[in-house]
This record gives C-alpha cells, sequence and structure tokens, in this order.
C-alpha cells in the first residue's frame, strides 16, 4: 500500500509547501504518493529493478515522494523500511514494536507519512526526523482492518476492511476524526476482505475504492458515504484487488493473487473503468501495493503463499509503465 489530486474550492488545506510555492504540478504529484520525477530521468537509468527487504520482514505497503526513496511498512511489526531507488539499498528507517502493523502507506508533499494498521489506529511519521508525530485512534472495537490509505484535501482517508466504514483523519497532528459509512452500492461480505485500495477521483471530489472480495471498483461521495459501483468494460471484475494507484485518468489495480496489475482508463467523473491492458511479470510473488517514480512502477512482493516466518526472504521489484 498508498498512493490524489484536492479541490481548493471543497478542501481548503493543501500542504504547507503548495501553500507556500503554489500547486505546482510536481507538488500535486507528491502528495499522491507518485513520485515527482520527470519520465526522462528514470527511463534508460540503471537504477535495479529489484532489490532486497531484510527476511522475515513480511512487506504490504509502498510511498514514494518527491525524492527516489521507497518506504516500505511491514506486517510483522509495524516496522519501516526505506530504499535508495538510485542504488537499491536500503534500511530501517522507523523501528517497529510488538502487536504494531504498516500496511498501507502514503507520503505527503511535507514528508509526512501516513500508515495504515490493523490495530485499529493511523499513524503518523516525520520522514525527515523519523520520529513518530500522531497516533490516531479510529475504532476501538476489536476485529476492524485498517488497511490501506490515500490523501486528499486537508484529510487522509483510511479504508477498513472488515466494516463499511471510511475513516478521515486530519492532515497534521491534531484534529477529529471523521467515521464515513458506506452506502448505496457498496457490498459488504462477511469474514473476507472488503474495502482495501483507495484513491481520489480524477476531478478530486470524491474517492475510488477497491473491495478485494467480490471484486468490485466504487466511486464515493465525500459528503454522503454514498458508494455507486463502477463500470468496467472490458474485464468481468477485479478479483484479489489490492493497491490502488492513479495518475490522472489512468488507474492501475494491483491484483495481489493473479499476479498482475489491470491498467483502466477512468471517464471524468469515474462512472466507467475501461481496461487498456495487464501488467505481469516473472518477478511478481503476489504484489499487493505499488508506487511510482518516473516511467516505472513499484511493487512489493507480499509472498502470501510463502511461509511468513523470521527467516523467509521479501523483495521489490520494478516494472516500466
Amino acid at each position: 500500500m498508498n498512493r490524489n489530486h484536492g479541490n481548493s474550492r471543497n478542501h481548503p488545506r493543501p500542504s504547507r509547501r503548495a501553500v507556500i510555492g503554489g500547486a505546482t504540478s510536481a507538488a500535486l504529484a507528491a502528495a499522491t504518493g507518485t513520485g515527482t520525477a520527470s519520465a526522462a530521468a528514470a527511463r534508460g537509468a540503471t537504477w535495479p529493478t529489484e532489490f532486497p527487504l531484510p527476511d522475515g520482514f513480511l512487506p504490504e505497503g509502498i510511498a514514494i515522494g518527491r525524492r527516489p526513496y521507497a518506504y516500505m511498512g511491514s506486517r510483522a511489526n509495524g516496522a519501516v523500511y526505506r530504499t535508495d531507488l538510485r542504488t537499491g539499498r536500503g534500511e530501517v528507517f522507523h523501528e517497529g514494536a510488538a502487536g504494531m502493523v504498516a500496511v498501507g502507506l502514503k507520503l505527503d508533499d511535507d514528508g509526512l507519512l501516513y500508515i495504515a494498521g490493523n490495530t485499529g489506529v493511523a499513524r503518523v511519521l516525520d520522514t525527515r526526523s523519523g520520529k513518530l508525530v500522531a497516533t490516531h485512534q479510529l475504532t476501538q472495537a476489536a476485529g476492524h482492518f485498517i488497511n490501506d490509505v490515500t490523501l486528499l484535501g486537508d484529510r487522509a482517508w483510511f479504508t477498513d476492511s472488515r466494516d463499511s466504514v471510511l475513516y478521515g483523519v486530519p492532515r497534521g497532528r491534531k484534529g477529529t476524526v471523521r467515521a464515513l459509512p458506506l452506502g448505496g452500492d457498496w457490498v459488504q461480505t462477511p469474514d473476507v476482505i472488503n474495502a482495501n485500495g483507495i484513491v481520489s477521483t480524477p476531478d478530486g471530489r470524491g474517492l475510488i475504492v477497491v473491495s478485494s472480495s467480490p471484486g468490485k471498483l466504487y466511486r464515493v461521495d465525500l459528503k454522503t458515504g454514498y458508494a455507486t459501483e463502477i463500470k468496467l468494460v472490458g474485464a468481468d471484475g477485479v478479483a484479489n484487488g489490492d493497491g490502488l494507484l492513479r495518475t490522472g485518468r489512468t488507474l492501475y489495480v494491483v491484483q495481489n493473487r493473479l499476479n498482475a496489475v489491470s491498467v483502466f482508463a477512468l471517464d471524468a467523473k469515474a462512472d466507467t473503468a475501461t481496461l487498456r491492458r495487464t501488467i505481469t511479470d516473472p518477478r511478481f510473488d503476489i504484489p499487493t501495493t505499488a508506487a511510482r517514480w518516473g516511467d516505472r512502477l513499484y511493487l512489493v512482493n507480499a509472498r502470501f503463499s510463502s511461509p511468513q516466518e523470521p527467516g523467509t526472504t521479501f523483495n521489490a521489484v520494478a516494472v516500466p509503465l
């Protein structure tokens, strides 16, 4: 996990850099976690396309911001690992702790990393200092799975795979968490992963959420929580849909156990998504989430079909766009 352009009329709080220096296209791209390097910077570069993670790390989320560093979260203990995309070398950037989980991640233009974890909380890490600056309690109930996150306007929006609700956390350190119940076309199935990846709509006025089971995309109204199923053209569904990444009207859907990334073209209102192509690679080993830098897509392999043990090896890979 993550990966969104806010609308200034409806969401008045852009990043501090956007306020100071103007909302340039580079800053907007950074807020989506898609990277800001030009395609030419990465095209033809000798940067590695595969790099290792610590044994037993249990990765799932990945985020890339303004600089060529990938941040990846651990399901084992909530640690965050940082890799230099130029060299492939990395280190544990933020130590985890027993009982902590880090899955979906998104990095904003101010260097704040928003972390989803299935312990019912959202955490905010300052990547400039490496310090944890905020922890938001999203739900007190047991059995919830806070899975992924996206940034839109003045809030970071988190999915709960075990409940039909989204949580809006104020960007920064303080503020009230908003719970947004999902209605409309939304179907909540017991005992499976429902809401998973999340991004903003192309117009910045709503959210797109993938439900892993039964494999559908929904557009969510930010005011009411009304979810409208997005019509798919050229695809029967998005089974095992996990992380989402959107650039303009192009939506990338990582389908983990299918070892594939489906690439859809959205219409202006995100009513329809038309399948354009599917990205596969022999190095995929149940990839879960993706982030972009230049003309590459970076994905972490969660290896769910392999033993999830301290000695299990893990890695991340890059594929061309």
